[in-house]
């Protein structure tokens, strides 16, 4: 018998105004444990507004976003910090990577740990045992890390050294430094090539089945979203009009439509 799934996150109505302008549209959309999704949608449609507003970045105008990680309590996290959303249990990537350019691989990896940390400004100052064993911990969940997402050779370069692919892969490990159930990706497949479009897909494959997390992406490469995606959401001028399979999807004519001039072949 299959178990049952519960839904990780809800989002209910959410509408975010920017002046005059609506960027999202009474939007409601539910995300289900262990599922890989993806959040397509033409470029304006209001996809990245939306991530913003899940994360913490914006504060929503109206709605709600509610989630429920394994073996706790449903929480509203409307209005919480980024840095807070991230501690239970959400990560992002950017869709403009977002590295500290000069500082080692290891490094931006183990600042992505900082809030699954407990010594402080104190402990850092004092050096106790229990700094320095937690400090030990935390290099060494990291190269863990790295080595789950392939870039563990690159641990002592400097971030802004590392090819394109191998700087999406660190942004990637170092949300998972966080311990997330839930990990959301703005568009991780931008500027990759073929073969690095293939080592992703295994990869986050890789990482729902061995972490036993739920991957939510925002993505234009169709055939990354068609291969990998148990579901998808449709989104057009801040509103979801469509979700469903990927088989679902590609034949909608309602997708299509709003998909007019734009290739969409798989």
């Amino acid at each position: 018998m299959n178990r049952i799934r519960n839904t990780i996150l809800e989002v209910k109505n959410l509408t975010m105004d920017f002046g005059g302008l609506r960027a999202l549209d009474h939007l409601d959309l539910n995300m289900v444990e262990g599922d890989i999704a993806a959040i397509i949608g033409p470029n304006g449609a209001g996809k990245t507004t939306f991530f913003n507003c899940v994360t913490g970045i914006y504060n929503p105008t109206e709605g709600e976003i509610l989630i429920s990680p394994p073996e706790k309590k449903r929480k509203k996290i409307n209005g919480l910090k980024p840095n807070s959303v991230t501690k239970k249990g959400m990560a992002r990537t950017f869709q403009n990577i977002r590295l500290f350019s000069n500082m080692t691989v290891l490094e931006n990896v183990m600042i992505g740990r900082h809030c699954r940390t407990s010594s402080g400004i104190m402990g850092a100052i004092l050096r106790g045992r229990s700094t320095i064993k937690e400090e030990k911990g935390v290099v060494d969940f990291s190269y863990n890390i790295l080595k789950k997402t392939g870039i563990s050779h690159l641990v002592n370069e400097f971030a802004k050294n590392l090819p394109y692919g191998a700087q999406r892969r660190l942004e990637i490990a170092r949300a998972m430094a966080t311990e997330p159930f839930l990990l959301l990706l703005d568009e991780p497949a931008a500027g990759m090539n073929p073969q690095e479009t293939r080592e992703l897909d295994e990869l986050i494959t890789r990482l729902r089945d061995e972490d036993n997390i739920s991957i939510l992406m925002i993505e234009h490469d169709m055939k990354l979203v068609m291969s990998l995606s148990d579901r998808i959401f449709v989104m057009d001028y801040g509103r979801k009009i469509a979700q469903g399979t990927p088989s679902d999807i590609i034949n909608n004519p309602v997708v299509i439509k709003a998909y007019l001039g734009e290739d969409i072949d798989v």
